[in-house]
């Protein structure tokens, strides 16, 4: 059986770029007084563009309510899963096959598990999502299994089938490649990893901080290099794209403690962004990046 590593709509159109919001991303986002609800939190997704959302299968009792506001918003939905084992991936592939989800993304646990093992259980778990007919991917993430850059280089080597979420991020902090001759030494590893790209994760780390404020036009020094990489990446996923595949890119900034925040002097956190317009500054040069990918 081949493996579902491109997500299609069955449209026979154009190959897309999916701009998907991070449910987690709008935690305690609001008016300043309160959380906005989960209607609001739709309406805001759709008024600034996006065309999905990123986020955990809604509990059963919440199911028709998500249901009818993604039908509303005409919104695409993948899911997350967070594995240990082979058969930890059955019941989200079924879950997510039941609910309509677009597809499947898997940080794989943990960061302990290496070499033999961790090819096995990455193995297991393509086969698994090839069984179930759910595209499939396995995000570049810390404490995980592809922690490492380098193991996870190999893994891909040793596994033809594995796809991947690209989120640099994290390679970025934990190898402290905040300077351009660590990041240039990165290259070539990180074209290994783009070349299997099947979504994308944006966010931007400085080699220091896992997720840090862009400013309002993308203007962070480190920017320039993201967008290298997700262009990259796209024209990648572009070369053997068909009709009607559809490539997620999830605008994924998390609430404290991913965002950094100040304390103030009456014990409370302020954080030092405002998270939504990052969000949407992300959406935009993710259409930048999808622009430079299909020239």
């Amino acid at each position: 059986m081949a493996a579902i590593h491109k997500i299609n709509d069955g449209s026979g159109g154009k190959p897309r770029l999916d701009i998907q919001q991070a449910w987690w991303g709008m935690v305690g986002l609001g008016n300043g007084e309160r959380e906005w609800t989960v209607e609001e939190k739709f309406e805001k997704i759709a008024e600034a563009g996006f065309t999905g959302i990123f986020g955990a299968i809604p509990a059963p009792e919440d199911q028709e309510r998500w249901h009818r506001l993604l039908e509303q918003y005409k919104f695409s939905f993948g899911t997350h899963s967070f594995p240990y084992k082979r058969e930890d991936i059955k019941p989200v592939l079924q879950a997510a096959k039941q609910f309509g989800a677009q597809y499947v993304n898997s940080q794989v646990m943990d960061s302990f598990v290496i070499g033999d093992d961790a090819v096995t259980l990455l193995h297991g778990l393509v086969e698994e999502a090839e069984a179930a007919g759910m595209p499939f991917m396995v995000e570049t993430h810390r404490a995980r299994v592809t922690q490492d850059l380098h193991r996870t280089v190999d893994y891909v080597k040793a596994l033809p089938k594995l796809r991947l979420t690209i989120d640099f991020s994290h390679y970025v902090v934990a190898g402290e490649m905040g300077h351009s001759s660590l990041i240039e030494k990165a290259e070539p590893f990180f074209d290994e990893l783009l070349r299997r790209t099947s979504g994308l994760h944006g966010r931007v780390s400085n080699g220091e901080q896992v997720q840090v404020d862009i400013g309002p036009d993308g203007q962070h020094g480190m920017v320039e290099h993201y967008l290298r990489w997700w262009t990259k990446g796209m024209a990648y996923w572009l070369l053997d794209a068909q009709p009607g595949d559809v490539l997620p890119f999830v605008s994924e900034l998390g609430p404290p403690g991913y965002a950094i925040t100040l304390e103030s002097y009456r014990g409370g956190k302020a954080e030092i962004s405002d998270r939504w317009q990052q969000a949407i500054v992300f959406k935009r040069l993710a259409e930048e990046a999808w622009r430079g990918a299909v020239r």
